[in-house]
This record gives C-alpha cells, sequence and structure tokens, in this order.
C-alpha cells in the first residue's frame, strides 16, 4: 500500500461519486473571531462543496494570510460573501428557503444525528467564547450539538462543522 499523490490522486478522487444526499448547504461565520478557524471552515466548505459561506459580524474576511494559509486558499474558490449584521444575513437565506440550524447547545437543541434535515439548510457557527447570539438562535429553526462524551465541553467549531456537514451529505435525504 502506497499513498495517492499528484496525478494519481486527482484521478482517484474525480472517480468518487456524489454524495448520496442532494442537500444544498450553506454555511454561516457568526462573528468566528479566530482567522484559523475561518480557513478551516474555508478548507471544509470545500470538501463539502457547499453553496456558499456567510461572513458576518466580526469574523476576519480574505484576503488574509492565515485564512489562506490554513484554508489552503480555499477562499478563492468557495464563493463566499460578506454581512455586516448576521441577523440579516439569515432573514436573507430564510427568505431564499433555507432551514437554519444553530450549532449549539441550548436548553431545546438536538443532536446532529437526531435531525431530519431538509433539502436546503444554512449551519450557523457562533463565536468561539460566547456561542450563536440570541437575536441569531431566535431566527433558527433548530439548535443541533455535537454529543461529548469525555470531559470537554465542546468541540472546536471549524470540527463541529465536518461532523455535521459530512453526516448531512451521506445521512440526510
Amino acid at each position: 500500500m502506497k499513498q495517492l499523490r499528484g496525478t494519481p490522486l486527482k484521478r482517484f478522487l474525480r472517480a468518487l461519486p456524489p454524495p448520496p444526499s442532494s442537500t444544498e448547504l450553506v454555511i454561516v461565520c457568526q462573528s468566528v473571531a479566530y482567522p484559523v478557524n475561518v480557513g478551516s471552515v474555508f478548507r471544509i466548505a470545500d470538501a463539502l462543496d457547499v453553496a456558499e459561506v456567510v461572513l458576518t459580524g466580526i469574523t476576519p474576511t480574505p484576503p488574509h494570510p492565515k485564512i489562506s494559509k490554513v484554508g489552503r486558499d480555499k477562499d478563492r474558490r468557495v464563493p463566499w460573501r460578506y454581512v455586516d449584521r448576521p441577523e440579516e444575513a439569515l432573514q436573507d437565506l430564510k427568505a431564499k428557503g433555507f432551514w437554519l440550524a444553530a450549532l449549539e447547545i441550548t436548553d431545546a437543541c438536538q443532536s446532529y444525528h437526531a435531525v431530519d434535515y431538509p433539502r436546503r439548510v444554512a449551519l450557523i457557527l457562533g463565536n468561539e467564547d460566547h456561542g450563536v447570539t440570541r437575536a441569531c438562535l431566535n431566527l433558527c429553526d433548530a439548535a443541533i450539538f455535537v454529543p461529548m462524551y469525555g470531559k470537554g465541553r465542546s468541540l472546536n467549531v471549524h470540527v463541529s462543522l465536518a461532523v455535521v456537514g459530512y453526516h448531512l451529505l451521506h445521512d440526510s435525504s
């Protein structure tokens, strides 16, 4: 067994079947403060082939050296836009028919694998220290979380995105 690199790797990836789900996914970064996390979001967004990344509030935007480095320049490929007020971005997505789900632990949250996802989903990622704001939560259709079985209370924001995003592509229909 040997690692694939270069052209063999490109051929392998091109030959993969499309994901079984036709879910249209948008990612909203509501004041995700750290450029390293934003870069990781872009890299995951590319891997998931998301429709768009919406950056809001204090979220740093491209061009930014750390976003580009960590994201391996995926901010150049993945469609993105900046909206100053996250509530406006969420209202716009809702008007376009997206189901809004905050990745947040609330008094009414559901485990990500226990949710029936519709065809158009926007995942809202909150600030690393403060989470998704109350104003944004009030606009969401649901709050979902990744269960923690160890002593930690949460995963990094981009890791939670990867877990839920791949679940959406492979386990929902």
